[in-house]
């Protein structure tokens, strides 16, 4: 039965699906162009009914980073899932049931020693794990560089024993995130490609033959040139978009498909300010616009039917439930804004802020009923 917004209980979480499927369609377009496969990173989503959406038309491969993510996606039937975070041997039970029920989980590693224990670990148990290695391209994270020689080593190990299966190298352009133009993003996107491509070439040479070629962020695959030697593209947050990625220049505020209902509990004239019903624990508490030439505070104040932003309103500071919402100059209408109504509130980063939330209210337009429940998987 569809609610009217006026009738959810705030703070909640809300989806656009019209917002939903253009980013969709943007992507697979993007993808298509540039002749790779897609494999959506639903980490930031954590929804069947997303994931399904983007995966629609493609190979249903998916990449997740929690094994809880791996079970709730198992279940639904997804059958070729990326656990796209280091793995560790107390794990790997969790990744042997999962694939004994015959569900491919795939799990990478940047070490050596790790691809020995893997290895023991599966003849010891009479199951073969299939992993990738992990590529730094930006210096930023995790992974081995490419010339190192332990990427050989590692290969080496996994496909050698009878209790792994080694299928390839990734990489995660996490520094696209600190580009400032989306030229430096461009280059981000190439020097991505170069370095995970280096290391299956050398792979190759050894006689080590790369079946995933992986890369993956949003900034990167929206913006890149080309992406020969590549096998596939992971990317997630293009499903929602948030003000971070508008700073970036990957996207506009009309993007953005989340958003949190909040309700005015509060006036402070004195101050200027409203309280709303939405703090750190339905926001988040990432601040990742303060570096950008905007500075979003805790996120960007819209008009709960239209999500048209209220101009220089934002959440400026946060308390648990509490959210602090300040104009950037002039005095608020508090007449406007009584004690009662509703707001709706453009997160800083989408994959933080839906990770707060139980379920997605979904609304068929900007300011239409929530006409569906999507549930979120949680946890670890």
């Amino acid at each position: 039965m569809a609610e009217r917004l006026q009738d959810l209980t705030t703070p909640c979480l809300i989806l656009d699906r019209q917002r939903l499927a253009r980013n969709i369609a943007r992507m697979n377009d993007r993808i298509a162009r540039l002749g790779v496969a897609l494999r959506p990173h639903v980490k930031t989503c954590k929804s069947i009914e997303v994931s399904r959406l983007a995966a629609a038309g493609h190979s249903g491969a998916i990449a997740v980073s929690t094994l809880a993510e791996a079970q709730f996606f198992a279940l639904a039937g997804f059958t070729d899932i990326l656990y796209a975070v280091g793995i560790v041997p107390s794990k790997l039970p969790d990744v042997a049931a999962l694939n004994a029920g015959g569900d491919s989980i795939k799990v990478v590693l940047d070490d050596p020693r790790t691809a020995r224990e893997l290895a023991r670990w599966g003849v010891r148990n009479g199951v073969q794990i299939p992993a990738l290695i992990e590529i730094d391209s930006d210096g930023r994270r995790a992974g081995l560089d490419p010339d190192d020689p332990a990427v050989i080593e590692a290969a080496s190990t996994l496909a050698d024993s009878p209790g792994t299966r080694f299928l390839g190298v990734m990489t995660h352009a996490g520094a696209s995130y600190d580009c400032r133009t989306t030229d430096a993003i461009r280059d981000m996107a190439a020097q991505e490609a170069r370095a995970v491509v280096a290391a299956a070439e050398n792979l190759a040479g050894a006689g080590l033959p790369c079946t995933i070629v992986s890369v993956g962020s949003t900034p990167t695959a929206l913006f890149a040139d080309a992406l020969d030697g590549i096998t596939e593209v992971r990317a997630g947050v293009y499903m929602f978009f948030d003000l971070f990625q508008v700073g970036l220049g990957v996207c506009g505020i009309d993007d953005i498909a989340v958003s949190v209902l909040a309700t005015v509990i509060g006036h402070n004239p004195r101050l200027n300010r409203l309280i709303v019903d939405a703090g750190a624990l339905a926001l988040s508490q990432d601040r990742a616009t303060a570096g950008q030439i905007t500075d979003q505070g805790y996120g960007l104040v819209c008009d709960a039917q239209t999500v048209a932003p209220i101009h220089g309103m934002t959440v400026q500071s946060v308390n648990q439930e509490h959210g602090l919402v300040t104009m950037a100059s002039g005095k608020l209408d508090f007449d406007r804004f009584s004690i009662g109504s509703q707001l709706r509130i453009l997160p800083n980063h989408a994959c933080m802020t839906a990770a707060s939330h139980q379920a997605y209210h979904v609304v068929e337009a900007p300011g239409g009923p929530a006409t569906e429940e999507w549930p979120r998987c949680g946890g670890w």
